[in-house]
């Protein structure tokens, strides 16, 4: 694939179904998706690990403005189908409200394994999340592009943050969801991966050792799909209206023809080492947008909206060439503004103290195609 060729884009949103009186999270996803198969498809809405969750998929889009009507029509039937049985629906990283440790977990064989196999890790499992795939069906591409996004994964952190609060109190954390999913023994930053051959032997011997399932079970936060010709980058928190999705995925998809042009050219391939990775993951999930960030190439702390800032300057030839630099341009000045949906979660909580009305935003956002702000 040359990097000036259009590269389709797909995701999946996690969302939690929440009462609309008590704000608390409720397990009722299987009503919910009933409702919602029906004008999804069977194959655009399916469950999660807890029954408090749903999941909806859109199809591979040639543009950024498929893709967004797509999100658009998934939310409105969401809130349609929960609506429909005195539910409401969200789109955050983390439950706001609920009793919420340990989960109601989904029944199914796959779900009891993963309880039996890793335990009280599942306790924590009441997050949400957004993965966007990029079509890229060349595994040696998929693995070179893997390695080039590395260093811009902790920015993607912070850009995406959206779980500030966990089960009634706030966490001090704008991302709770990254620190949750840095527990499990596969998951975070990917390696640097020397080749496939690589790649497949290391994947063996994980599977091998038991800590992971099956290859679906590697969380690391940018993989090869295995179910679909796509490479998967899963660092973002479940994104709180349809417009912060739709800026989160133009970003991954020029990031990702970014990194074809660079291989293109021969560009050398950065390799910060897996510590540095680490700091700066912790850091992103803690301060997002708003706070300091680590340089993984310096290794300095630096103000996390210059790193953002530069990861756009980094990609907006890629946007050019794609078409959607004017509408991405849009989006960032205004995210840029509004800031991440950690700090407009906070800034619903900082005018009454009031954790309802934090989620009385997330359920006034779902369905914001403008931009959901508090």
């Amino acid at each position: 694939m040359r990097s000036d060729e259009l590269l389709t884009v797909g995701l999946e949103e996690e969302y939690l179904i929440v009462d609309p009186v008590s704000r608390a999270v409720r397990p009722c996803a299987e009503s919910v998706i009933a409702s919602a198969a029906k004008e999804l498809g069977e194959d655009r809405v399916g469950d999660e690990l807890t029954r408090f969750h749903i999941e909806a998929r859109t199809t591979p889009c040639a543009t950024m403005r498929q893709l967004g009507d797509q999100i658009r029509e998934m939310r409105t039937v969401a809130v349609s189908a929960a609506a429909a049985h005195g539910l409401a629906v969200v789109s955050s990283g983390s439950p706001v409200l609920g009793d919420i440790v340990p989960p109601p977990l989904t029944p199914g064989v796959r779900y009891a394994r993963n309880l039996e196999v890793f335990r009280a890790l599942n306790d924590d499992q009441g997050t949400a999340g957004c993965h966007v795939h990029i079509g890229l069906a060349d595994r040696r591409l998929a693995i070179e592009v893997s390695n080039r996004l590395r260093p811009w994964l902790p920015v993607l952190v912070s850009l995406a943050a959206n779980s500030p609060y966990w089960a009634g109190r706030y966490t001090g954390y704008a991302s709770w969801r990254t620190l949750i999913w840095a527990r499990w023994p596969i998951s975070g930053p990917p390696p640097h991966f020397e080749s496939v051959a690589h790649f497949e032997e290391l994947v063996g011997r994980l599977l091998a050792g038991g800590a992971v399932m099956d290859p679906q079970g590697l969380y690391w936060d940018v993989r090869p799909s295995v179910h679909v010709p796509t490479l998967e980058v899963r660092t973002a928190d479940a994104l709180m209206s349809a417009r912060d999705t739709v800026l989160y995925a133009s970003l991954v998809r020029a990031l990702v023809a970014t990194a074809l042009r660079e291989t293109e050219q021969g560009e050398p391939v950065p390799n910060p080492a897996p510590e540095t990775m680490r700091a700066a993951y912790w850091r992103a999930a803690r301060d997002g947008l708003r706070g300091q960030g680590l340089d993984v190439r310096t290794h300095r702390l630096v103000p996390a909206a210059v790193l953002a800032d530069r990861l756009y300057a980094y990609v907006r030839p890629a946007l050019e060439r794609s078409g959607d630099a004017e509408q991405t341009d849009a989006s960032w000045e205004w995210l840029r503004g509004a800031g991440a949906g950690a700090e407009r979660q906070l800034a619903a909580h900082r005018r009454r103290s009031s954790l309802p009305d934090v989620v009385d935003c997330l359920i006034g956002a779902v369905t914001d195609p403008v931009d959901g702000r508090a």
